[in-house]
């Protein structure tokens, strides 16, 4: 699938805030700057706006690792893993405990490699046009189908 604009990745974003539920994982890869973080800001946006909480600005956690964002129902955990270099580290953010209100957005989760029951991956590519995306969904659990 090609992303012609950032409407269309704003779009693909709401569809997926739409399905969302806690415990849900969404890891987004693809090189620096292809958009991993705009659509997780227009996700966390979207469903701010939706619940009628202020909106928030959503910014790379390539230094910080993790910032979090509490909606009235569940709290998203947006993680950044570009910097990490093993599983020892991966392990101290604590990312797979138990948390039964959270959904974790990843961006660089190449260090995972235990499957998630509910997970959506998002490949995100750069395209021949400049403002373009080749994208590619796969899931596991109830995001098996989606497209």
């Amino acid at each position: 699938m090609i992303i012609k604009s950032l409407e269309q990745l704003n779009s693909l974003s709401k569809k997926v805030a739409d399905h969302i539920k806690e415990k849900d994982f969404i890891f987004l890869t693809g090189e620096i700057g292809v958009g991993k973080t705009t659509f997780t800001r227009y996700l966390i946006n979207y469903l701010q706006k939706k619940e009628g909480s202020n909106i928030t600005e959503v910014l790379s956690p390539t230094f910080n690792l993790l910032y979090e964002y509490d909606l009235k129902n569940f709290k998203i955990m947006h993680y950044d893993l570009y910097r990490l270099k093993n599983k020892r580290e991966l392990n101290t953010l604590g990312i797979f405990q138990e948390n039964k209100n959270a959904i974790k957005i990843i961006e660089w989760p190449s260090l995972i490699k235990n499957p998630k029951s509910d997970k959506l991956e998002i490949h995100l590519d750069y395209a021949k046009q400049d403002n373009e995306r080749k994208l590619k969904l796969l899931g596991t659990g109830k995001w098996k189908n989606f497209k």
